[in-house]
C-alpha cells in the first residue's frame, strides 16, 4: 500500500487578494477579478485578470528589499512564503521543490533577455530565494501544469525519493500569451461564463499558488487519495470530442483513491467557457455518472490563469471542503452542453468529505486528483 500523502500550508495570490483566506472570502461574496482592459497589447479591448503591480511591489516589500526580481518571481516568492514559514520543513535534499508554468518569464524576451525567460532560470531563481538544497524540477505541460505537478510531487515522495515536497505554479497575461488565444479566436468578448449556452470563450487571468506536501497528518488540511494524467492524442488544441483523456484521467484517480463516483461531494473543472472544452468536460463526466454531481469552473472569477490555474483551484477546493462550502460558477446562466450536468449555481452549505479536481489543455492533456478530508 502507497504512504498516504497529505497537502498542508498553502497560498495563494491573485487579483483578489495575497491570501488564500482573503481569496475565498472575496468568492464567497462573489467578486470576481475580470476587468475591461485597452492597451497596445490587443487591437481591441479586452477582459482579463490581472494583478496591481503596486499592491504586488508594496506587499513584495515585507519580504525583500530586493526590486530585480520580475513579477512573476515577485508572485511565486510571495506564494510560496507563508507555506515556507508555516510548514516546519528543514529544507534539505530529501524537500523537493517543483516549479510549474506555461510561460513562465516570457516578456523577458522583450529585452532580448533569453536566459531570463528560460523555465530552468525562473526555478533557480525562486529556489534560491528560499535556499532550497535539491535541485529544482520544473512541470511545463499546458493549463494542467499546476495540478500534474502536485500529482508528480505525491508519487516522488511515494517513492521515497523524496520526504516532502513545496510545488509553486504561476503565469502572467501578456501580450504573448494574449496573441496567442486571441489567434485561435477563442477570447471572448465579454467575461468568460463557464458551460453557459452563450459562452463565447477565454478569459485569462494571472495569479501563482503554492502549497507544501508532507507525510505527517498533524501538519495535513487534504489527502491526496489518488490521481490521473492521461493524453488522448487528438489535437495540437482541440480534446477529444468524447472526453477520453478525461475519462481515463478520472476513472484512474478514482480507482487509486478506492472511492465510487458517488461520494465525490463536489468538481473543481476545468471550465474554460470555449466551445469544445466545456462540451467535453460533460461528455467525460457523464460516462463516469458524474453528471448529478455539483460542479464549478472558478475561470469566472480569476479568468483562465494558465499554469497556474490547476493548484490555484485546488488551494481554494481544500478550503470549500472543509469549510463545507459549494462555491457559486460565476458567470453561469442557461447550460450550454449536450449532456447534463449539475452546475453550481448560487453558494450552498454542503458535507464534503472528497472533491475531484480536474484540468485539461493543449496538446490532448488532462490531469485528475481526488481529495479527501483529513478525519
Amino acid at each position: 500500500m502507497s504512504e498516504k500523502i497529505y497537502t498542508g500550508p498553502a497560498n495563494i495570490i491573485t487579483p483578489l487578494g495575497f491570501s488564500t483566506d482573503g481569496n475565498f472570502n472575496k468568492l464567497l461574496s462573489g467578486e470576481s477579478a475580470i476587468s475591461r482592459h485597452e492597451n497596445s497589447w490587443m487591437p481591441h479591448p479586452y477582459f482579463a485578470s490581472v494583478i496591481d503591480e503596486v499592491l504586488l511591489d508594496k506587499a513584495f516589500a515585507d519580504v525583500s528589499a530586493d526590486a530585480n526580481f520580475t513579477k512573476l518571481e515577485k508572485m511565486m516568492i510571495l506564494a510560496l512564503q507563508p507555506a515556507v514559514a508555516q510548514s516546519g520543513s528543514g529544507l534539505n535534499k530529501k524537500t523537493a521543490f517543483i516549479l510549474s508554468t506555461t510561460k513562465g518569464n516570457i516578456t523577458a524576451l522583450e529585452q532580448h533577455d533569453v536566459e531570463k525567460a528560460t523555465l530552468h532560470q525562473l526555478a533557480k531563481t525562486i529556489a534560491g530565494f528560499f535556499k532550497f538544497q535539491s535541485e529544482p524540477i520544473v512541470i511545463s505541460n499546458a493549463c494542467v501544469s499546476g495540478i500534474m505537478a502536485m500529482s508528480v510531487a505525491k508519487r516522488l515522495m511515494q517513492s521515497g525519493m523524496y520526504d516532502d515536497a513545496f510545488v509553486v505554479a504561476g503565469d502572467l497575461v501578456s501580450e504573448f500569451v494574449l496573441s496567442g488565444f486571441n489567434s485561435f479566436q477563442a477570447m471572448s468578448d465579454a467575461p468568460c461564463k463557464p458551460y453557459s449556452k452563450n459562452r463565447t470563450g477565454v478569459t485569462l487571468g494571472e495569479a501563482a499558488a503554492a502549497v507544501y506536501l508532507t507525510k505527517e497528518k498533524t501538519k495535513a488540511s487534504a489527502e491526496i487519495l489518488g490521481d490521473g494524467s492521461i493524453n488522448d492524442a487528438n489535437h495540437i488544441s482541440g480534446p477529444s470530442r468524447t472526453g477520453e483523456g478525461l475519462f481515463l484521467s478520472v476513472e484512474s484517480a478514482l480507482k487509486e483513491a478506492n472511492i465510487s463516483s458517488e461520494k465525490i461531494g463536489f468538481i473543481s473543472a476545468h471550465g474554460t467557457a470555449t466551445p469544445f472544452n466545456d462540451e467535453m468536460e460533460a461528455i467525460a463526466f457523464n460516462r463516469l455518472s458524474l453528471g448529478q454531481i455539483p460542479l464549478h469552473s472558478l475561470k469566472g472569477y480569476y479568468g483562465h490563469t494558465l499554469g497556474a490555474s490547476g493548484l490555484l483551484e485546488a488551494v481554494i477546493g481544500i478550503e470549500a471542503m472543509n469549510r463545507g462550502k459549494l462555491i457559486a460558477s460565476a458567470g453561469f446562466d442557461e447550460i450550454g452542453v449536450s449532456e447534463n450536468i449539475n452546475v453550481i449555481a448560487q453558494n450552498a452549505d454542503a458535507d464534503i468529505d472528497y472533491f475531484l479536481k480536474t484540468a485539461s489543455g493543449f496538446g490532448g492533456c488532462n490531469t485528475a486528483v481526488v481529495f479527501g478530508k483529513v478525519i
